[in-house]
């Protein structure tokens, strides 16, 4: 089950692992959150549906990453 929730401006928020996780295990986890909002994209949206992601802690600075690195096959 993924959990997250999305602002009146489209950006979206979830947990997706903590500081004892292994880099796999986060990464699988924002595949997995990556299917998921792909799949609740609704039919009408056209074009790039996820422009920009950023991966943080939770009071660490962002650090930008190509979504589409994650997006699954």
């Amino acid at each position: 089950q993924v959990e997250y929730r999305v602002e009146k401006a489209g950006i979206i928020h979830a947990g997706v692992g903590k500081a004892s996780f292994s880099e796999e295990q986060i990464a699988d986890n924002v595949r997995t959150l990556v299917d998921a909002v792909v799949k609740a994209k609704p039919q009408s949206v056209k074009g790039a549906f996820m422009k920009r992601a950023t991966l943080s802690s939770t009071m660490g600075a962002g650090v930008r990453v190509d979504p589409q690195s994650f997006a699954v096959a």
